[in-house]
């Protein structure tokens, strides 16, 4: 049984739980897509979804509480790391992921939602810290293989690298409103890949030369 304690979205439910679960969820991404972060209420959420509104307060508490969960799930969802060979096959199918992610009419408004939540939130702010750990540690074996293969320097940081391919992309969403195409995906892997390849993710480039006066 989920203790009244446990944090949203730390549980795995089974049987019933897990269907009212998706049903929850399901209503509360498509709320956060069509009316933003909000005017996500968790009493309409519950209507939508066919569940008593005891029931949703009592699992998630509050809009946080379900945003948190929300993201927990996209991230359990989201398609596993590519193997593609090389470094730059398998950034180029992460800028992909993304880009397809962010460009799809749902999962875009979804996605700007929970981070204008994050602004504000700090619940949905760790929770979507949590949801971007998940996905680095996913990749990262990319990052990992590629030193092997020896493309990239020992050392090189795999989040710094990944971080690099999606900061791009998430630029163009929430920023300069520029498009979110191929061409924007392949570029960003393509400038992550060469820097990674210059060294510039190595630890030791991140550490500031000091020069003292003789």
């Amino acid at each position: 049984m989920q203790s009244d304690n446990a944090t949203p979205g730390s549980v795995r439910p089974g049987g019933r739980t897990a269907r009212v679960r998706e049903a929850v969820l399901q209503a509360a991404g498509d709320l956060l897509a069509e009316r933003g972060f909000a005017h996500l209420d968790l009493t309409e959420v519950a209507a939508r979804a066919e569940v008593g509104k005891t029931t949703a307060y009592r699992r998630w508490r509050n809009s946080t509480g379900l945003v948190a969960d929300l993201l927990v799930d996209m991230a359990e969802q989201s398609l596993p790391h590519a193997d593609t060979g090389s470094l730059l096959g398998d950034l180029t199918a992460n800028a992909r992921l993304v880009a397809k992610t962010l460009t799809d009419p749902r999962q875009g408004r979804l996605f700007q939602a929970v981070i204008a939540a994050a602004t504000c939130d700090e619940t949905a702010a760790a929770a979507l810290r949590r949801f971007y750990d998940i996905r680095l540690t996913e990749w990262s074996p990319c990052i990992v293989a590629a030193i092997a293969r020896g493309e990239i320097p020992a050392g090189t940081d795999a989040r710094a690298v990944l971080t690099a391919v999606s900061a791009p992309l998430y630029y163009r969403l929430l920023a300069s409103g520029d498009p979110i195409d191929d061409e924007a995906a392949s570029t960003a892997a393509i400038a992550a890949a060469q820097a990674a390849a210059a060294g510039i993710f190595t630890k030791a480039a991140k550490t500031p030369t000091t020069h003292k006066d003789s």
